[in-house]
């Protein structure tokens, strides 16, 4: 059933666009990875985080980079999450090339923006960035 669902959305995305290059080979790939795979942000490091985040928090994130909500903190920090613009779009780069999805060498990990209270900051969160089977997500 939720194949089915990522099929879809994809399918709609492609009656959309012109049949040929790189954009449709993009998308056809990126509909056969979304059930397979998603990608995970666990809080490796906090010290004084200013939203609450802690060692051993979780984010789930789709293949696209849509947060599934019910599987992350309720609190966000935007500081922190805007730093997996660049690690969710090179897995995506990879999936669409038919690549091994989780075998990137940059950006494994991932710092908030905030400089930390030594330096007059309000603390300092890092992340690891992975992706995981969707079958061993809760």
């Amino acid at each position: 059933m939720l194949n089915q669902l990522f099929l879809k959305t994809y399918y709609q995305k492609l009656i959309r666009i012109e049949e040929g290059g790189h954009r449709i080979r993009h998308l056809k790939r990126l509909a056969k990875a979304a059930p397979l795979y998603s990608i995970e942000a666990e809080v490796v490091k906090s010290r004084h985080c200013n939203s609450g985040h802690e060692t051993g928090q979780k984010f789930i994130l789709d293949v696209d980079g849509n947060f599934i909500t019910k599987l992350c903190p309720k609190r966000l920090c935007v500081y922190l999450i805007s730093q997996l613009t660049l690690p969710v779009a090179m897995i995506n780069e990879r999936l669409s090339e038919g690549l091994e999805p989780g075998d990137f060498h940059f950006m494994r990990y991932v710092r908030c923006l905030d400089v930390g209270v030594e330096c007059l900051g309000f603390g300092e969160v890092m992340m690891k960035v992975s992706v995981v089977p969707r079958s061993k997500l809760p």
